[in-house]
């Protein structure tokens, strides 16, 4: 317990700005630090151009018609993006309507939804004629996500027409506020959290998804150890919370017997699948390794950036870059 003593509303406004700095973050690679050994990594044949699809490890284009025949052999596609570009949400529609016209059914799980809203959400999806304005109210978007649902609602509203089902992957936000105020020992303790299983069960701690989030905040952010170590836990809820609904997902994918061929598009920004550390390595952890998992890395793209692309690829950041036009939050550089 630090020695320090702050007031309840200067503690509480430190943490929402801490939060908010760290969620952030999260849409973009962690390469604070990254230093490489000089060999050499994958071979640029020509000048990259937006909306090419690049095998991170080789470098390659890889045209659309094999990315989605290498996709659909997945049971769970990972597409990762920086919040609020328009671009990213155009790639993963045209993900969505080629498994769909492939004859396949996908559950779209998506971040910017919290656990608390799914009985909104399913009502939304399955009823086109829904209030939207009612449908943010009850499903809590200013308080779990924030920003212009119209940036998200293209997804939303493609599960609508093609009767998918859409399932809400984040904790509830207040829960992960309470572990970036208090920690998580002691947020356990607190009324609020008794609903919800995940705190029941234990959120694994692991060395090489602590080295990366922990360099990444002393590096890029101004703060203490003790907000580095309670924002470092969030992060451990919040990325366990979401393994664990894609874990139920894919577990009730196998116990159907016959219909359609079902899979699962994840759709969260991109620090939740760089790596595969944060959220794909703990889905693997819960389904004991059974599971075939794709992670798709959407990066705004202009020419100046190709340095940066074949450093995330030496990096093995992910198995796909998705080179797209640069959209507004582009201009939000990653920390180095």
């Amino acid at each position: 317990m630090s020695a320090r003593i702050l007031s309840a509303n200067s503690l509480c406004r430190q943490s929402i700005v801490m939060l908010g700095l760290f969620v952030g973050l999260l849409a973009f690679p962690i390469v604070c630090g990254a230093e490489h050994d000089g060999n050499l990594g994958p071979v640029v044949e020509e000048e990259w151009q937006p909306w090419q699809i690049l095998e991170s490890q080789t470098g390659r284009v890889v045209p659309f018609p094999e990315i989605i025949t290498r996709l659909e052999q997945s049971d769970i596609v990972y597409l990762g993006e920086e919040h609020h570009n328009p671009y990213h949400i155009e790639a993963a529609l045209k993900v969505l309507n080629q498994l769909v016209a492939d004859g396949i059914e996908p559950t779209i799980g998506m971040e910017m939804f919290g656990w608390d809203g799914q009985p909104a959400l399913d009502d939304y999806v399955s009823t086109p004629q829904s209030d939207t304005n009612e449908f943010l109210e009850q499903v809590r978007w200013k308080q779990n996500w924030g920003g212009a649902f119209e940036d998200y609602a293209p997804l939303v509203r493609f599960a609508q027409e093609r009767h998918l089902s859409v399932q809400a992957m984040n904790p509830p936000k207040p829960l992960i506020r309470r572990v970036v105020k208090e920690g998580l020992e002691q947020a356990r303790q607190e009324p609020e959290w008794a609903p919800w299983i995940v705190l029941q069960e234990e959120v694994v701690d692991d060395p090489a998804y602590r080295e990366r989030i922990v360099d990444q905040l002393r590096r890029c952010h101004g703060g203490t150890e003790e907000h580095y170590q309670t924002m470092y836990e969030a992060s451990m809820v919040r990325d366990e919370g979401m393994a664990r609904t894609l874990a139920i997902i894919q577990e009730a994918v196998r116990r159907e017997d016959g219909g359609s061929r079902r899979m699962i598009v994840s759709y969260t920004g991109a620090g939740h699948i760089q790596y595969n550390l944060p959220v794909p390595k703990r889905v693997a952890r819960r389904l004991g390794g059974e599971v075939k998992q794709t992670t798709i890395y959407m990066m705004s793209f202009e020419p100046a950036k190709t340095s940066d692309v074949q450093g995330l690829m030496q990096e093995a950041i992910a198995d796909y870059i998705w080179l797209t036009p640069m959209g507004k939050s582009s201009s939000a550089k990653p920390c180095r």
